[in-house]
């Protein structure tokens, strides 16, 4: 069984949080020059916007326990990865996979892991890219490698994440089956309306 302790009662929890928060700058400054550079490039900016989230103590014990690992730093650091998170919404399909493929040539990342919910959705609609990555972060007791998930996905995905989540947990995750049915349906009209703004974009800007 494992140990129940509050990980924020932990001395070291701050400088635990500093290194997440730090990963996160990290990631968000790498993405924004990429963005950046893209856009000199190719006239055009393929991110709409991003977020950022860093786990609260609460959701990383709850998550631990989820998992049935004792409740400490430790085992946080070895079994979750997204205590800090990124979200890139990317205006199109197609600039999905180029910010991944942009992020993947830093050789200064390591690869942790992929998850493509966008070609194999999730049962219940959901679509987004995810990839775990490790971050260098220099602190003054050296370099660390920290994880940060990023979330990348389109504004049509983000939409309907953002809704389906409210839906969800304002009457619990069990909704009645019909109300289930109605949310696959929308996000499936949403991935239609995906393709369609992306065969737009082809036939404007690649063909001009």
């Amino acid at each position: 069984m494992p140990t129940t302790n509050h990980i924020s009662s932990d001395e070291r929890f701050e400088s635990f949080r500093h290194a997440y928060r730090a990963a996160i700058k990290e990631v968000r400054t790498k993405i924004e020059i990429l963005s950046e550079d893209f856009a000199v490039r190719h006239d055009y900016n393929p991110i709409h916007h991003m977020e950022r989230r860093l786990k609260t103590a609460e959701g990383i014990e709850e998550k631990l326990i989820r998992y049935g690992k004792d409740v400490s730093l430790e085992s946080a650091k070895e079994y979750i990865m997204d205590i800090a998170g990124v979200r890139v919404v990317c205006n199109f399909i197609d600039d999905v996979y180029r910010i991944a493929d942009m992020l993947m040539s830093q050789s200064d990342l390591k690869f942790i892991t992929k998850k493509d919910y966008i070609e194999n959705p999730k049962p219940n609609g959901y679509r987004s890219l995810h990839l775990v990555v490790g971050v260098p972060v220099y602190l003054l007791n050296g370099c660390e490698y920290v994880p940060v998930e990023i979330q990348i996905r389109t504004v049509a995905m983000d939409f309907w994440a953002s809704l389906e989540h409210q839906l969800r947990y304002k009457k619990g995750k069990d909704l009645p089956e019909r109300i289930d049915m109605e949310l696959k349906f929308c996000a499936d009209d949403s991935t239609q309306l995906d393709k369609r703004m992306q065969l737009l974009f082809d036939e404007l800007y690649k063909n001009s």
